[in-house]
């Protein structure tokens, strides 16, 4: 059944608050990766302002993937979270969305063994947690490349790259962001701690379930001491195989994490459900079994259409639900959703890299008008 009144959707664009977060509807900005910060320093520019300050009418912004250091980058110009001009090109954008009346979140995000040497400081091996080669590539000056096999984190190194999420949350807050999500999806380092797959460890990171997801569990709480739990979130992926991303048991593995995180009273979950970008329904998983246990927000993502965005949160499947590529094409993608207007199509060809075309030139439903 097609739901097409505004009186139907009701709830989607109403007011709520995602943990300390109050905003003025339930559609999230998904985070994006675009690859265009500024080329040398990757900090944020004026494009950049303009691209999310158009997009200010979500809910909720959340940013494209923001390393937390270069040794966290995995993408070429993509943005940084650990300089000063960094946090300077940050500060414009959060200004631009709240003079706009929008809220908006930073990913706070370390790639881990999805990254090039040529990305690397003094090019390096990537790190992860542990010496396996993802079967996966990533996106460097020259276009896509394999990535490279990685180092396993030392004991000793880990502490450390929790402090550079501290640090990047620190620089966050000073920018002026409303709160920041962690990165704990696709295969990034986050994710290949918690997946058997890609975390061989024997030490009290590595193992069983409760080891493997440790290292989540240990960033989540240091960097809600920066900004209060009530401002932290974090995406994950149960099932999708993106970057290699393979687990003997999600169900389980994502069960304890989950609960973990509600006990941790954070803001919210980011949960993208099936295979991202391909099928809802890869791999048999229950997500209403993590709706239930946490506490926070539960926001919805991969594949939905206004129909099932309406439907998720009338029903109470979730608390909001985040749109990706739809966002990309139409920056004014709540108000379209609201009146059930024609949707533009996204060029596929300027998603990465490039100028203002396919990035900020896509027209808003005032702009058909005149």
């Amino acid at each position: 059944m097609t739901i097409r009144s505004q009186e139907a959707g009701e709830t989607l664009f109403s007011p709520f608050k995602i943990g300390e977060i109050a905003v003025a509807n339930r559609v999230v900005m998904a985070p994006l990766t675009r690859n265009r910060a500024t080329r040398g320093s990757d900090a944020p520019n004026a494009l950049n302002v303009e691209y999310y300050r158009q997009r200010a009418g979500a809910g909720l912004i959340i940013t494209e993937g923001t390393q937390v250091s270069q040794q966290g980058q995995g993408y070429v110009w993509t943005p940084g979270m650990y300089s000063q001009a960094q946090l300077a090109g940050w500060k414009a954008v959060t200004d631009a969305v709240h003079a706009e009346g929008g809220k908006i979140a930073a990913q706070l995000w370390h790639v881990g063994r999805v990254s090039h040497v040529s990305l690397q400081p003094g090019n390096a091996a990537p790190v992860g947690p542990s010496p396996i080669q993802a079967k996966t590539k990533t996106y460097i000056e020259s276009g896509f490349a394999e990535v490279s096999t990685p180092r396993e984190l030392a004991l000793d190194e880990i502490p450390s790259i929790i402090g550079e999420f501290v640090a990047a949350a620190e620089i966050a807050k000073a920018a002026g962001f409303d709160g920041v999500e962690l990165h704990g999806a696709h295969g990034y380092l986050i994710d290949q701690f918690l997946r058997d797959a890609s975390n061989k460890r024997t030490d009290r990171y590595g193992g069983s379930i409760e080891n493997r997801a440790r290292f989540a569990l240990e960033v989540v709480e240091a960097v809600s001491k920066v900004f209060g739990g009530g401002r932290v979130g974090i995406r994950i992926s149960p099932v999708s195989p993106a970057n290699d991303a393979r687990d003997s048991d999600p169900q389980a593995l994502f069960g304890h994490l989950v609960e973990k995180l509600s006990e941790a009273g954070i803001a919210f979950i980011h949960v993208v459900e099936g295979a991202t970008r391909d099928d809802r329904n890869y791999l048999p998983f229950d997500y209403g079994a993590l709706r239930t246990v946490f506490k926070g927000a539960y926001i919805a993502n991969n594949l939905y259409t206004r129909e099932l965005a309406i439907e998720a949160v009338e029903n109470g499947a979730a608390d909001a639900v985040a749109f990706g590529r739809l966002f990309i094409a139409n920056p004014d993608l709540v108000e379209r959703l609201r009146r059930d207007a024609p949707l533009n199509t996204p060029v596929v060809e300027t998603f990465y890299g490039g100028d203002a075309r396919g990035y900020t030139d896509y027209p808003a439903l005032s702009d058909k008008a005149a």
